[in-house]
């Protein structure tokens, strides 16, 4: 059997694309959550990011595709290999129950907190990217931003001083003073964290770095990664509808659409 054979025809391998397909999407949601945390800088910092991004132009959609099939082989070999634990644990009679009451909640609810996510990662592109859903109906009138200073990357220079650029700055707190959106966000991370609370520690075990030995402090270490990663998506829509002060910096209102204004 082929290399490719053995990844996608045997539980190994498909427990082999799942881990490295994960690795690939944690890396994404840490940088996705640092990228966000600029908010709290001055205006420059989170546009500055932004057009960063655009300028990268196909190598952009190069990053974007690798998600998108990153996350469709995820979902793929996660449904495989549950559907295969359902077979095996029925065919174990008795046993079954008794092995679903030891696996943890984490591990027991994985799936259905991946679906979920996944709903919630493609209403927020929705949102935030492709700009289609009501609430972002703001970017179309959004003024852009003039940055006052360079936005360096390594010390690097990649968006000049007075380059006139999408004021993301403001559109993620316009999209954030929706409370419903807020909440949804807030539950949908923590759901996330809740998936990677299971999906990190078993990416440790399909590699082969998790012993008896240091297995305990590896899961402290995972669930205080999952939980710093929950409160650090949770401080950017809680400080929003708090009206934290320093948001406020650099923010406009988008004019009303042409149609309507007065």
């Amino acid at each position: 059997m082929s290399l490719a054979g053995n990844l996608f025809r045997s539980s190994i391998g498909r427990k082999f694309v799942m881990a490295v397909t994960g690795l690939i999407l944690v890396g994404f949601v840490i940088g996705h959550l640092v990228g966000n945390l600029q908010i709290f800088q001055h205006p420059d910092h989170i546009n500055g990011y932004a057009a960063f991004l655009h300028q990268l132009g196909p190598l952009l959609w190069v990053a974007r595709i690798i998600l998108l099939v990153s996350v469709g082989l995820h979902i793929w070999a996660a449904t495989v290999l549950a559907l295969e634990n359902k077979r095996a644990r029925t065919g174990n009679g008795p046993n079954s129950a008794k092995q679903w009451i030891r696996a943890t909640l984490a591990s027991r609810l994985v799936r259905w907190t991946g679906y979920i996510v996944l709903a919630f990662v493609l209403y927020h592109l929705a949102q935030f990217t492709l700009g289609i859903t009501g609430t972002a109906q703001f970017k179309e009138n959004l003024p852009h931003y003039t940055m006052v200073d360079e936005y360096r990357i390594a010390g690097f220079p990649v968006v000049k001083a007075g380059a006139e650029v999408l004021d993301v700055h403001s559109m993620v707190i316009l999209g954030f003073q929706n409370p419903v959106i807020s909440l949804f966000y807030i539950i949908a991370v923590g759901l996330l964290s809740f998936h990677l609370l299971h999906g990190v520690d078993s990416f440790f075990q399909t590699i082969g770095w998790r012993s008896a030995k240091w297995s305990g402090a590896l899961h402290k270490i995972v669930l205080l990664f999952c939980v710093a990663y929950f409160v650090g998506n949770l401080i950017i829509p809680g400080s929003v509808l708090l009206g934290a002060k320093g948001l406020r910096e650099g923010f406009k209102a988008p004019a009303a659409p042409a149609a309507i204004r007065r």
